[in-house]
């Protein structure tokens, strides 16, 4: 890949669609004493960098003679109607494999972006499944398989993400540091690879899951580890496995530059943009902001700061789990199972001990005959994380036994 490849390949994409903006963000900047800059590729035509990476593919295979021939890919997500939308503009016939668990609201999109010219097929119920049976037609049609992130044009396309953010800055501007979100790592691989002799190889930091962390461990391990176990919550970015030429690319950094960022925090980020900026953000789109929130304030000061927001197809019937997590994560929810006396006025005397800004969100209370106590599940709201110390205090005055199961993953799961 060089800066001259890439910026044809600029070039070529300004056919499709225009640059995507390069926002300074008020209020980040405000509260980091930073200059925050934004570049959204949430308003790409698909809401998502992908459209980039895939259009590079298609117009080399094309410009190779492949017009005549089928495209194919597996993907549930942003890769899916990227190359959806690629697939009408080049007028070839494209076939998405989904699994048939994928939400109706993303294969809609998909079948939208991608007109007449696509056919969608859905099988299997996990992505390795769909992947193998993608492969398969593949091979049997004699088509193209168009991967989501480990080929080198697909790469080269991610890469024009950084050659319009060097166009968009203040002339004399440059980035002290650029935030990367990481999945498969072709963004990531290729912002890096152009901007390498522009920002220090200390100003870059890439951020993951911490559910997914293929790139960090890969990179203590010195070669390209599988995940044995994925949290799929930032589905953008949940990957088991990062890109072989897109490791090879990253592999040089130190690790402690590549951070992990816990999928309910990623939630707080989500409903801050939301509420406070109107900004639709998906999980994998909200990383790199997430990850500015968690580093040093005095580190950041003063800086230059470029954050890659990747995506925003968020699925609107997942926000009341976003808000949820969000509230959990900063402390303003809790669940506990309370022991309660099994007498009249007890669940009177247990109201009293909550404060004024103290709100119940969840009761649920089983009565059991010849127990003298009954277990209660009890989800309480608050306005402010300190005021459960008092309630705390309140509980163990009253000789109230409680058990505090917010973090217990597998009751938190069972039961909430």
């Amino acid at each position: 890949m060089t800066r001259q490849n890439v910026e044809a390949a600029e070039e070529a994409l300004r056919g499709l669609f225009p640059a995507t903006p390069l926002q300074l963000n008020e209020h980040l900047s405000a509260r980091y004493g930073a200059d925050i800059w934004l570049k959204r590729e949430d308003l790409s035509p698909v809401r998502s960098y992908k459209i980039r990476g895939a259009f590079n593919f298609f117009r080399k295979r094309i410009e190779e003679g492949a017009s005549g021939k089928t495209f194919v890919c597996a993907s549930a997500g942003n890769h899916a109607q990227g190359f959806a939308f690629v697939c009408r503009h080049f007028g070839v016939p494209g076939v998405v494999f989904m699994p048939v668990t994928t939400p109706q609201q993303k294969i809609d999109k998909t079948r939208i972006f991608g007109g007449e010219f696509i056919t969608i097929k859905l099988t299997g119920d996990f992505f390795d499944q769909c992947y193998k049976a993608a492969r398969d037609h593949v091979e049997m049609i004699d088509g193209v398989m168009v991967p989501p992130f480990d080929h080198e044009d697909i790469i080269e396309g991610q890469s024009t993400v950084a050659s319009e953010i060097m166009q968009q800055l203040p002339e004399g501007t440059v980035p002290d540091l650029v935030v990367l979100p990481v999945g498969g790592g072709g963004l990531a691989a290729g912002v890096s690879g152009y901007l390498k002799d522009t920002v220090a190889s200390t100003g870059f930091f890439f951020v993951e899951p911490l559910g997914a962390p293929s790139l960090k461990r890969s990179i203590e391990a010195g070669e390209v580890v599988t995940l044995s176990k994925v949290d799929n919550f930032v589905d953008g970015a949940a990957v088991a496995r990062i890109g072989d030429l897109n490791f090879a690319a990253l592999k040089d950094f130190p690790s402690d530059q590549v951070m992990l960022m816990p999928e309910n925090a990623i939630c707080v980020t989500i409903n801050e943009m939301l509420n406070v900026e109107g900004v639709v953000l998906e999980p994998a789109g909200a990383l790199s902001l997430t990850a500015i929130a968690t580093m040093d304030p005095e580190a950041i000061r003063g800086k230059t700061v470029v954050a890659i927001v990747s995506g925003g197809n968020f699925d609107f019937e997942r926000l009341p789990d976003v808000k949820e997590r969000a509230m959990r994560y900063a402390g303003l929810k809790k669940y506990f199972i309370l022991r309660l006396p099994q007498r009249p006025g007890a669940l009177r005397d247990f109201l009293n001990l909550l404060g004024p800004d103290d709100d119940i969100a969840r009761f649920e209370y089983l009565k059991k005959t010849a127990r003298n106590f009954g277990s209660v599940l009890i989800g309480i709201e608050t306005k402010a994380p300190e005021n459960f110390a008092a309630l705390f205090a309140n509980f163990e005055a009253s000789g109230i036994g409680f058990e505090d199961i917010t973090e217990n993953e597998i009751l938190a799961n069972l039961i909430i």
